[in-house]
C-alpha cells in the first residue's frame, strides 16, 4: 500500500512475489516494471513429511512429469495422439508400455493424466505466470535446459 500511495518508490522480494502484487494491487499494472535481480536463484520446490518415502517418490515424479512432456514435445493438445507413438520413451512416459505406474503405486496411465489435464511445463508456466498470465513474467532460468534453463527432466525408464 506504501508503494502504490506513493510513499515509498520501491519494493524488493521475489519476482513471482512482485508479479503477483503488481497483477493483483495495481490500478495500471503495465505501468510497473520488474527489474531480473542478478546474479540471484533461489529454487522453489515442494516438500514432503520426512519419513514418507512413498509420498516422497510420487511428488517428485509428478513434478518431473511436464518438464519431461515439454522437452519430448507432448502438450495438453496433442496427448492423446501421442499414445499412438512409437518411440519407446514416449510409450513408457504416457503409460502405453507398463511399469512406471506400478513402481510408484499409481494408474499406469498417471503421466497422461497429468499432461492432459495441466498440460506441459511450458503450458502451465505460461498460463499461470507467464506471459500469457496476469503476472507476465519471463521463463528466465524456467526455460528447458536447451533454450538454456535449468529445467532438466529425470529420464522415465
Amino acid at each position: 500500500q506504501a508503494f502504490f500511495s506513493g510513499r515509498c518508490d520501491g519494493l524488493i522480494t521475489d519476482a513471482s512475489a512482485l508479479a503477483a502484487v503488481r497483477a493483483t494491487q495495481a490500478q495500471n499494472p503495465d505501468d510497473y516494471v520488474i527489474f531480473p535481480a542478478s546474479g540471484h536463484s533461489e529454487a522453489l520446490t515442494p516438500s514432503v513429511r520426512h519419513g514418507d518415502d512413498r509420498w516422497f517418490d510420487i511428488v517428485k515424479w509428478v513434478i518431473q512429469v511436464p518438464i519431461a512432456a515439454e522437452d519430448m514435445g507432448i502438450t495438453q493438445a496433442n496427448v492423446d495422439d501421442m499414445l499412438k507413438s512409437d518411440d519407446p520413451r514416449i510409450a513408457r512416459f504416457l503409460g502405453t508400455e507398463p511399469g512406471n505406474g506400478k513402481a510408484l503405486g499409481l494408474d499406469e496411465r498417471w503421466a497422461y493424466n497429468i499432461v492432459k489435464q495441466l498440460g506441459n511445463y511450458g503450458e502451465i508456466f505460461e498460463r499461470n505466470v507467464g506471459k500469457n498470465s496476469p503476472m507476465k513474467l519471463e521463463r528466465g532460468m524456467n526455460r528447458l535446459y536447451r533454450d538454456g534453463g535449468l529445467m532438466y527432466p529425470y529420464v522415465f525408464n
